[in-house]
């Protein structure tokens, strides 16, 4: 089955591959022999398959991984050596590799172990010239042998800087680094001594589970993690394959590296056990912050209720900072009065004198004196503590990080559930608007993803036959059009494309090229009208409540509200101005769908028709976002007067919004946002509860229309008096 020859191999064969199925499942088997049958042709004799086959299924099964995520890696570190003058440490490297394996528990940290191997061996091996290695690396294979020791004693972040200190100290001793790495150095071992880290994940890890099972009776797995390989300081967290810990923790404040294990694991499952999902993109980064914080406060308030003999362990571990050590005016300060308010939370005699830290940390202790209280109940409090707390400092970058972390608590990951936009639309990329955050009286920048893409077409006869059912109200319209159409109208002489020829000049052309004489090709005269120098764009609502159906009618509100945009669009283009016509609806911020139906430059034929034919309706009206993309190009417009008119049937929603009034207030701020632009905005509204709000939005500029039925009637006469 190897395919190699090796008379020893054959020996050992039948065990080895029995001891495989018991470790590797079976649809995986095949992948555990490829890799042997690669080792056996290395050219390194016997010695690296016997190795490959003794050790490898303690790999998988130390790591509790799937094959597939652990033997790629350790292939490419096998290939890369086999290419360079160090192949004769391919052996070493897996007559180790399960006991390593055993140290480190998971797949990814095994990838930074064969990393800090592979860099051993580049930074150790000889090189002429300094560019083409020769010489293997003397230290690599002495490495790879104590590599268990090492990691009994330290962490992965301890090994690389041990690892670090003997390239730098003996990079040019060969037979004194050889030495350091194989661990016969006093400077080795005394470098070795210094870089322990207090307590080893691995050494304690059995501790854990028992007390994560006779606690909390929780079977969850424990894997640890590294710091060594990332510059961002990492909390515990709760993931997908188990709760995240630290591989190596240190004695502090008194206490010891495997009561802070404790500490952290404690939280966690307090978190497991009553903390609740929201939802993030109701939440700026601000908010987010402050709700984290005080559901921590509330989890560590539950421990000590139910584990009293844990306060000094958290009193000790969580932070008091100095009342008054941020200045506001230079630096953002919100961490900071967070971990005071959490630390007066948590320790009734914090001594803080700010009257909001005193009311807020009573607030908090009202809220659980009779229960559990929920994450959604913190979540209110937090976000009224962020509204008066409030400072303009508060958006600076500049942030105040002294005495604020709390590290055995979590980065509370699963705490916030986010809306995964839907496949993103074929088409422009998306454009990206702020959004007002009333609760915070500020913007969140770039927070609505904008969409916008040409409707597709239907069938333009479809919109004629609308127009043939309300042939008399469109004669009633086109006498009221014909008085509203500007009658000085400007004769343009010498133009090279007009609508009409200028005899004159036509004549004297044609004597000139009869003559032989290069002939005037400006001939034709056009007409340009002073009176109507307008560019309106209609927005029209196009959320699911367009499909309820009107009494009595048996048409949906979408098919009167067709009907009423194709008369507009007739009577538009008899008056010739210049219109564009747009739908929208937004499914959460991440996706708000901005549909052209009419360009300005468009006249009012067939293409447009069976665009707005094709119109249909669905998801919500987040209509901040899909205001200020219409004012964007009606900005762009230079008429004198610019107009957007809304066509709405119902309040602002949207799924990832619990408060309308957040909307509504975006919304206000998106009109006053055009008006200062010199954009006029008129919204005429469906929905006959929209007096409660519609005033505040579009101050006059607004009209509910209780009658939905006669929407084609009025929609092209509150067009005509918007533009008289």
């Amino acid at each position: 089955m190897l395919d190699c020859g090796f008379a020893a191999a054959a020996d050992v064969f039948d065990e080895c591959y029995a001891a495989a199925r018991l470790n590797i499942t079976g649809d995986e088997l095949p992948d555990f022999l490829d890799p042997a049958r690669v080792i056996g042709k290395l050219g390194r004799g016997a010695e690296p398959l016997l190795a490959f086959l003794e050790h490898w299924p303690d790999v998988v099964e130390v790591t509790g991984l799937a094959q597939s995520a652990t033997l790629p890696p350790a292939m490419a570190a096998i290939r890369s050596l086999q290419k360079s003058p160090n192949g004769p440490a391919v052996t070493p490297l897996l007559q180790t590799l399960g006991a390593v394996a055993e140290r480190l528990r998971t797949a990814e940290a095994l990838q930074h172990y064969l990393t800090l191997a592979l860099d051993l061996a580049t930074r150790t091996s000889g090189l002429i010239h300094g560019h083409h290695v020769t010489e293997p690396s003397p230290a690599l294979p002495d490495f790879l042998l104590q590599a268990p020791r090492l990691l009994g004693v330290v962490s992965l972040a301890g090994l690389k800087r041990w690892l670090d200190d003997g390239i730098r100290l003996y990079g040019d001793h060969p037979d004194n680094r050889r030495a350091y790495f194989a661990l016969a150095s006093p400077d080795s071992r005394a470098i070795l001594q210094r870089e322990r880290e207090g307590t080893l994940f691995a050494d304690v890890e059995w501790r854990l589970n028992l007390t994560l099972a006779a606690l909390w009776q929780d079977d969850s797995l424990l894997v640890p993690y590294s710091t060594a390989f990332t510059d961002v300081r990492l909390h515990p967290y709760l993931a997908a394959d188990g709760m995240r810990l630290p591989d190596a923790l240190e004695d502090k404040d008194g206490i010891s590296g495997l009561d802070r294990y404790r500490a952290m694991l404690a939280h966690l499952a307090g978190h497991r056990r009553w903390s609740l999902p929201l939802l993030a993109d109701n939440w700026s980064p601000l908010q987010r912050l402050a709700v984290e914080t005080l559901e921590d406060a509330r989890i560590d308030t539950l421990l000590l209720r139910r584990f009293p003999g844990l306060k000094p362990t958290l009193l000790a571990l969580h932070p008091q900072p100095a009342e008054n050590t941020c200045d506001p005016a230079a630096e953002n300060c919100l961490r900071h009065r967070l971990t005071c308010l959490s630390r007066a939370c948590l320790d009734p005699l914090h001594g803080y004198a700010a009257p909001l830290i005193s009311e807020f940390a009573g607030k908090f202790h009202d809220m659980l004196a009779d229960g559990e209280a929920s994450t959604r109940s913190i979540a209110d409090l937090a976000l009224a503590y962020v509204t008066r707390s409030r400072r303009p400092s508060d958006q600076f970058a500049n942030v105040h990080f002294t005495d604020s972390e709390v590290d055995y608590r979590d980065d509370n990951r699963h705490l916030w559930r986010f809306i995964e936009a839907s496949a993103e639309p074929v088409g422009l990329p998306p454009r990206h608007y702020p959004e007002w955050d009333s609760a915070t009286q500020n913007y969140r920048p770039d927070w609505t993803a904008v969409y916008e893409a040409l409707h597709p077409a239907g069938r333009a006869a479809d919109i004629d036959r609308l127009l043939e059912k309300h042939a008399t109200l469109a004669r009633q319209l086109k006498r009221l059009l014909d008085l509203l159409k500007p009658q000085d109208r400007v004769r343009l002489r010498y133009q090279e494309e007009g609508s009409e020829l200028d005899l004159d000049v036509a004549v004297r052309a044609l004597v000139d090229w009869k003559s032989g004489h290069l002939p005037e090709p400006r001939i034709n005269v056009s007409h340009r009208t002073n009176g109507r120098d307008i560019s309106v764009l209609l927005l029209i609502d196009l959320s699911q409540s367009l499909n309820e159906t009107l009494p009595g009618s048996g048409q949906t509100i979408l098919d009167t509200a067709r009907e009423a945009v194709a008369l507009l669009g007739w009577a538009i283009d008899q008056l010739d101005d210049a219109c564009a016509i747009a739908g929208f609806h937004s499914n959460t911020r991440h996706e708000v769908r901005y549909h052209h139906i009419k360009g300005f430059s468009e006249r009012w034929d067939d293409p447009v028709k069976a665009r707005l034919a094709a119109v249909e309706a669905g998801w919500s009206t987040r209509m901040g976002a899909a205001i200020r993309h219409a004012g964007q190009m009606l900005s762009a417009r230079k008429s004198e007067k610019r107009i957007l008119l809304v066509l709405t049937d119902g309040e602002l929603a949207d799924i990832d919004v619990a408060d309308p009034q957040y909307l509504i207030a975006d919304t206000k701020k998106a009109v006053a946002e055009l008006s200062t632009a010199g954009v006029t905005t008129f919204c005429l509204s469906l929905d006959p509860k929209a007096d409660a709000y519609a005033g505040d939005i579009f101050g006059r500029n607004w009209r509910v229309l209780d009658r939905i039925e006669r929407l084609p009637e009025q929609l092209p006469m509150v067009y005509l008096n918007l533009t008289r």
